[in-house]
């Protein structure tokens, strides 16, 4: 080197040096900060990566709090309705006591009455105050909305989930095919001609009659009818205006599992189906209709629909035979957000019915709220049977929303959680792996860094001492 204006050798190692420096400065701020990327510039394409996968773990999280929280939700109602089923528990010995009138004096039964009246108003307390945060969750605030229900052809209905989506409304289509039947069997003498004793047999048990001969078909309707809270079969004349007109025996439920049975047991007794043939049992038909398109095969009056756009019960009217109704779902219901995406795809709507007492039971029995004081199934008003029959229907709502409620916490909650909880591991190793340190690695890089700059500090000092050769030329 025998040039002194420009020294190359110097420029080398300052660039040397700096990108040391840089290295250096580099690792430095990667073990400082735990992270391998903390600008832009340290990867580009790692952070557009890395912030992506940010987001998705945002959104997971947020999701396992939000399923969580839900859960939180179904537990309370569940626990407050488990309140409710052991009132109705209580009411259904209460009411069953007070059918033991022959040892129950009148002012024991209008204890129990008292006692029924208490837990009637405790029942709709409980359905009136439980609430989550502030959210009453079983008073029919979480119930879905209906407009258009036409109560002569659908008597019941109960919507336990929903999916609108963005619509506004859902429309329901509804086209029964073919009409639920009760099973029946007719009798058409005017009267026995010899003695007989029949065993009549329904769905709620048996019982033998005995007639003599010449027993009218009038007087021996009157005698089935008089059992026919215990077998489940009711009779009535074919023309009420000729008391000699033949008997038709139908079962009191409707669908294949209803039936009927008449036989003579001694004697003879002749009875035929719709179709004149002889016979002495006969069953009943399912429902058969389409729910928007999809075709459900009812049992009896129930038409049960489970898809994922719409879950419900529906109860036909049983005066409404075969036609086509319509109402639609305007909203309400619970909606959860239980997917990362605020999508409709990843939300879950369930509808909880009301408890109040006005609300359990049906049109065809009465409500809860009947069997209190001044009621028309009231326990001093002598109605003991009827309140038995309000009180295992509102029992049997009560159960069935438990066990939807149940299901949903089980099936579709605790599910999601176990679901999200192994999404997120694995987006956040995938984050992990673009974003983090790996301290092995870096602490190479800054020992490397270390060594380089040490080094390229003491070459710099070499080459810039290099031109005070020239001296040597002077001399």
């Amino acid at each position: 080197m025998t040039r002194i204006n420009t020294n190359v050798a110097s420029l080398y190692a300052q660039n040397g040096l700096a990108a040391s420096n840089r290295s250096l400065s580099t690792s430095l701020q990667r073990l400082s900060t735990g992270l391998k990327i903390n600008s832009g510039a340290d990867d580009p394409a790692g952070l557009i990566a890395s912030e992506g996968l940010k987001s998705e773990i945002a959104g997971i999280s947020q999701a396992i709090n939000n399923s969580q929280q839900a859960n939180n939700v179904i537990s309370t109602a569940d626990g407050a309705l488990g309140e409710v089923s052991s009132l109705l528990q209580t009411i259904t010995g209460l009411v069953d006591q007070a059918a033991n009138s022959g040892a129950m004096s009148p002012a024991e039964i209008a204890a129990n009455q008292l006692q029924v009246d208490s837990a009637v108003q405790t029942i709709t307390r409980i359905s009136n105050s439980t609430e989550f945060n502030g959210l009453h969750l079983i008073d029919g605030s979480l119930d879905y909305l209906t407009s258009g229900v036409t109560k002569t052809a659908i008597s019941g209905l109960t919507i336990s989930q929903a999916n609108l989506g963005t619509n506004p409304n859902m429309p329901v289509q509804v086209n029964v095919l073919t009409s639920a039947k009760p099973a029946i069997l007719e009798f058409t003498g005017s009267a026995v001609h010899a003695s007989v004793t029949l065993q009549i047999q329904g769905n709620q048990g048996t019982q033998s009659l005995s007639f003599t001969s010449g027993t009218t078909a009038s007087a021996i309707a009157f005698a089935i009818n008089t059992n026919s809270d215990s077998t489940g079969v009711v009779a009535a004349l074919n023309n009420p205006a000729n008391a000699l007109s033949g008997i038709s025996f139908t079962s009191t439920g409707y669908g294949s599992t209803s039936f009927v049975s008449v036989q003579a047991q001694t004697g003879s007794f002749t009875t035929v189906d719709k179709t004149g043939s002889n016979k002495t049992r006969e069953t009943g038909g399912d429902a058969v209709a389409t729910i928007n398109g999809q075709v459900v095969v009812g049992s009896g009056l129930e038409l049960k629909l489970n898809t994922n756009a719409l879950n419900l019960d529906m109860t036909l009217n049983s005066s409404f035979g075969k036609g086509k109704t319509s109402f639609a779902i305007t909203g309400g219901g619970a909606e959860f957000q239980l997917g990362p995406q605020v999508s409709s795809s990843e939300q879950v709507s369930i509808g909880v019915q009301s408890v109040a007492a006005d609300k359990l039971g049906n049109s065809a029995l009465g409500f809860l709220s009947d069997i209190v004081t001044g009621g028309s199934a009231s326990l001093v008003s002598g109605n003991a049977a009827k309140a038995n029959q309000i009180v295992a229907q509102a029992i049997a709502q009560v159960s069935n929303l438990r066990g939807s409620l149940g299901s949903f916490e089980a099936d579709t909650l605790n599910t999601n959680i176990d679901s999200l909880n192994v999404a997120l591991e694995n987006v956040t190793s995938s984050q992990s792996s673009i974003a983090d340190t790996n301290f092995a690695a870096e602490t190479a890089n800054l020992s490397r860094a270390q060594i380089l700059v040490q080094a390229g500090t003491s070459v710099l000092a070499t080459a810039n001492s290099t031109p005070q050769s020239v001296l040597h030329l002077l001399q």
